[in-house]
């Protein structure tokens, strides 16, 4: 029998997100007649934006043509989206990049992933807690860790609480790390980081000799002035962060899947001699490898996100989310429920009412309001007592789950 990879074994528990849909299933199944209305999985609910939705068909039209089909494109992305995220993205917050540092992938979920395979095992991980699960799931898939402990925790990798009591900014880990992961807004607790605070980060991952993922996938939703949407707005982060962004929030491109990765040439690593070697190389060896594009098609929807038509149409649903998450974040809160992020994110973390666990509470929000979030544990032991709710949803379905809450904790 073929051997196989016993680091999944490791994984305690299911994906959070299939443990969540199972647990709704059987609760549509016994009560076929109740309104469940779910604000858990981020996934957006309004459809592509008209402009979008016209390149996304001409990119159609030109496959259906042979001066215009497209086979094999570029696997970093074609250069005309690239520079486009270029100039429209990054060059008004003051960042310069090549197109050379841009790649373009089919979600950052995957590329938070795929990263891992130009690192050394040995290198030590440091996570956020509580956190997006992908990051800690992935380290344990590779073989990074050592077994969790009873509380959640694996070996080896080093967990950074983001808690209300630390004002959901982490302290830098106190032995060394070779990889931090950071993400701002924070998902899931919806919090964002100052400028102050990441240059902290970078300066230290530079005297470290640290590399940090630095994911910016809902960078969008940030409206507040002054709040940075990018690490590379920060003196000194081409030197030390990838970044990560997404198409599929930003502009609901979840069932269209696109994101990009930008990977400074200034960034390095080292050999096991101790030979410094570009980050940029090998992770566009990876890709040349291991991936074959996006579709042309997607690219030229992801294109017309950028376009004057296209922004002003993808902000309008990006608001009309955040009008969501304002909703959800007054109504709980005038409710009595602590409520954290849902200004600068679509994601609103709250305390748990009646010092309830999260799954204590999770059941009892689709038990008695048929409302469906997520349990803060699933993120995390640190999550253990919060509760995340998305502000992905329809107004109607929103405005419905808050009254429900509210009929049933409000004081």
């Amino acid at each position: 029998m073929a051997r196989l990879n016993d680091n999944y074994l490791k994984l305690k528990a299911g994906y959070l997100f299939p443990e969540i849909g199972r647990r709704v299933s059987e609760f549509t199944t016994a009560h076929p007649d109740a309104k469940v209305i779910r604000l858990g999985i981020g996934d957006v609910t309004k459809p592509l934006v008209p402009a979008v939705l016209k390149a996304f068909h001409d990119g159609v039209d030109d496959m259906a043509k042979g001066e215009t089909f497209h086979g094999y494109g570029p696997e970093q992305g074609y250069g005309w989206l690239i520079e486009t995220i270029i100039d429209k993205a990054y060059k008004p917050l003051g960042v310069s990049l090549k197109t050379s540092e841009v790649f373009i992938s089919d979600g950052s979920k995957c590329d938070c992933a795929n990263i891992l395979d130009i690192f050394d095992l040995s290198c030590k991980v440091a996570i956020g807690d509580p956190v997006y699960p992908v990051y800690n799931d992935t380290n344990v898939m590779v073989g990074r860790t050592g077994e969790a402990d009873e509380q959640g925790y694996y070996e080896n990798i080093v967990y950074m609480p983001y808690t209300a009591e630390n004002n959901f900014a982490p302290a830098y880990p106190e032995e060394k790390v070779d990889i931090i992961y950071l993400c701002f807004p924070n998902n899931p607790t919806g919090t964002v980081a100052t400028r102050e605070q990441l240059q902290g980060w970078v300066d230290y991952a530079i005297k470290n000799d640290a590399v940090i993922f630095y994911d910016a996938a809902y960078e969008a939703f940030i409206p507040e002035p002054g709040i940075p949407h990018s690490i590379y707005e920060i003196a000194g982060a081409e030197k030390c962060a990838i970044e990560f962004r997404s198409f599929s929030k930003t502009a609901g491109f979840t069932g269209v899947r696109c994101g990009l990765t930008v990977v400074p040439e200034e960034l390095m690593g080292t050999t096991k001699d101790g030979e410094k070697v570009s980050l940029n190389k090998l992770w566009n060896r990876r890709q040349s490898t291991k991936f074959n594009g996006v579709s042309y098609p997607v690219q030229k929807a992801a294109q017309a996100v950028y376009s004057d038509e296209g922004w002003a149409q993808v902000k309008e649903v990006i608001d009309y989310y955040m009008e969501n998450a304002r909703i959800i974040r007054e109504g709980l809160t005038e409710a009595g429920i602590q409520c954290y992020g849902g200004v600068n994110a679509p994601y609103i973390w709250l305390k748990t009412p009646e010092g309830m666990s999260s799954w204590d509470f999770f059941d009892k929000l689709l038990n008695e309001c048929f409302v469906v979030g997520t349990p803060g544990s699933g993120f995390g032991p640190s999550g253990e007592g919060y509760f995340r709710l998305s502000a992905f949803g329809d107004r109607e379905n929103v405005e419905t789950a808050v009254a429900r809450i509210r009929e049933k904790w409000g004081k």
